[in-house]
């Protein structure tokens, strides 16, 4: 925790107050004839360095440790109080603004939540802006050579907002770091931090808004890139494996295709996404890129992603887009331990959190409410990973490990295998393990092989057994990193089976949780056995009578059905499961 309280003060122009408030995601109509001279001034500014790295290079995971979270002063004041508050407890945040002493006022006044207890860990960077989207137009972190010297990199802002386009250059000279930029032909590429994901091993994702602009039509671009043109720029300067570049179709209604609006990567083979009700907004286009990458596009470990879906909640009327805006849990920012998420309605809220919580057990997952009359900007198409950017640490001791599988092995012991780095070398790693987390943990010593990859193996465990463990690794130059990056709170598990419970009809499919129960609107069914791979889940009242159809067909690999009941009067039902010639039961009161 940063225990420090500065000022900073870079290149100070004046920016009227409200141009920097009340400027959206997306283009504003006063800004289409700006474009023409923003792109060509654009091209006469070299800033940062415009060739690419002389060496190979690594663009950081989003849940990657961080030194610093950016966010502009500018609208939304309640909403970035908020993020100030949890994030300053995991690092330092860098506030641009233009008066230290308004913000200030605004944190230690008693409005949302109250006060700030002091202002530790805060830093004032006196820098010019225009919005508050710093996701789009702030800096990336990669790192040279994996692991060694930590550089920002800059891509060209997609809106005419030269302030907002400038800014990873204040911030790289504030925090001594250097700055790669794309803004100089035959290097220049136009991009949007939204509509970026990385796994940290050369795997990314986004729209194909990135072709769109890059390409013929392109309004901020110098040179039209074709496909393979914008591959080998990433390739060139973030380290992206050709190949492993996936662009996917835009979808119709969120406006900006923004791919941080309906999906994130977790960690190197998870995947969040987000899940409409059965052909409705934007949900077909979603399950079509979804299946896509499934298909044909393996995780950095050459599987198939893990995917966990998260409920898109409605309107308040209960509209979905494009008759309401786009709300989303998917547009959730990592800050080390902390997990800052946007909700949006109680009812639906619980079910997003948990599943979160459930995905990223040891983190501090915070809800930040974007809905609220006063603080909408969800209705602007943002939430809270649209406003912040983090900052890698400058010395990252990496740790990459597949998560072990489910196992019916009794007998033989359970391997383990990490690849770890860090740019003065490994001392020493070792595997944690426990049955019972109550308990504590056993180390078990991990040996170095080829390529830096450390194995050890765990103790074979009786049938009925959850294995819970982490990885600890120590550098040379005494640095001490665990993975999951919130263990021993946070751990990967695995189940010992059972083979004599498997053996019977493959249909033992049951009912784990209906969730919330009673509801007054989501509920979330989850289901588990060898037959939960599709299924009919129907809701009844007490005499038997059908009430609603809440799912037909396959089931997600996390086993889990969604439906809104807004529209069921209140009341006791049951919700009724029928998988392969099972069927299961469970009550359910809907309020």
């Amino acid at each position: 925790m940063l225990r420090s309280f500065s000022i900073l003060a870079v290149a100070i122009v004046s920016v009227p107050p409200l141009f920097a408030q009340d400027l959206p995601i997306g283009l504003a109509p006063h800004e289409l004839p700006l474009i023409r001279e923003y792109r060509d001034t654009r091209a006469g500014q070299a800033r940062g360095i415009t060739t690419p790295p002389a060496f190979p290079v690594r663009t950081m995971a989003e849940w990657e440790e961080v030194q610093s979270v950016v966010i502009t002063w500018a609208s939304y004041t309640g909403i970035l109080k908020q993020i100030v508050r949890a994030a300053k407890e995991e690092c330092e945040v860098i506030i641009v603004c233009q008066d230290p002493s308004e913000v200030t006022s605004v944190l230690l006044n008693g409005s949302y939540g109250g006060p700030l207890s002091d202002l530790d860990g805060i830093t004032f960077l006196e820098a010019d802006y225009n919005s508050i989207w710093v996701r789009d137009f702030g800096p990336e972190t990669i790192y040279a050579n994996e692991v060694d010297s930590l550089f920002l990199l800059d891509w060209i802002y997609n809106r005419p907002r030269p302030e907002d386009d400038a800014l990873s250059d204040a911030l790289g000279t504030a925090k001594g770091i250097e700055v790669f930029s794309t803004s100089q032909a035959p290097y220049d590429l136009v991009h949007t931090g939204g509509n970026f994901m990385s796994d940290g091993f050369g795997t990314a994702f986004s729209s194909e808004l990135v072709l769109e602009e890059n390409g013929p039509i392109g309004e901020f671009n110098q040179t039209s890139r074709d496909e393979a043109g914008v591959d080998q720029m990433m390739q060139q300067f973030m380290g992206i494996v050709p190949g492993r570049y996936v662009k996917m179709q835009q979808l119709l209604y969120d406006n900006i295709n923004h791919i941080d609006m309906h999906m994130k990567l977790i960690d190197e083979e998870t995947l969040l996404v987000g899940e409409f009700p059965l052909g409705q907004s934007d949900g077909p286009r979603i399950e079509a890129n979804l299946q896509g990458i499934i298909n044909d596009v393996p995780s950095v470990f050459g599987d198939p992603y893990r995917v966990v879906r998260v409920p898109m909640p409605p309107s308040t009327s209960g509209g979905l887009p494009p008759n309401a805006s786009y709300r989303t849990y998917a547009n959730n920012v990592f800050i080390n331990g902390t997990v800052l998420v946007p909700t949006y309605r109680t009812e639906y809220d619980t079910t997003g959190l948990r599943i979160l919580r459930e995905a990223l057990p040891g983190y501090n997952v915070v809800g930040i409410d974007c809905d609220e009359q006063a603080q909408n900007i969800i209705s602007a198409s943002g939430a809270i990973h649209c406003i912040t950017k983090c900052i890698g640490v400058p010395d990252p001791l990496l740790i990459r490990h597949q998560r072990l599988a489910d196992t019916y092995n009794t007998v033989d012991p359970y391997p383990v295998e990490a690849y770890i780095r860090h740019k003065s070398g490994i001392a020493s790693a070792q595997v944690y393990w426990t049955i019972d987390t109550l308990l504590g943990y056993s180390p078990v010593p991990m040996t170095a092989t080829e390529g830096d990859v450390w194995t050890a193996a765990l103790p074979a465990q009786p049938a009925g057994s959850v294995v819970y463990y982490y990885i600890e690794a120590t550098a040379n130059a005494g640095k001490v990193q665990v993975r999951p990056l919130v263990a021993p709170q946070g751990w990967w598990r695995f189940n010992v089976l059972d083979l004599n419970t498997s053996v019977g009809p493959i249909a033992s499919t049951v009912v784990v949780d209906v969730f919330p129960n009673p509801t007054s609107s989501l509920v979330m069914v989850t289901l588990d056995g060898p037959g939960a791979h599709t299924a009919e889940v129907d809701l009844v009242d007490v005499l038997g009578r059908s009430v609603k159809v809440l799912h037909r067909g396959p089931v997600h690999a996390d086993r889990r059905v969604f439906a809104d009941l807004s529209s069921v009067p209140s009341g006791s039902y049951l919700v009724i499961v029928k998988s392969q010639g099972a069927r299961a039961v469970r009550p359910l009161v809907k309020n």
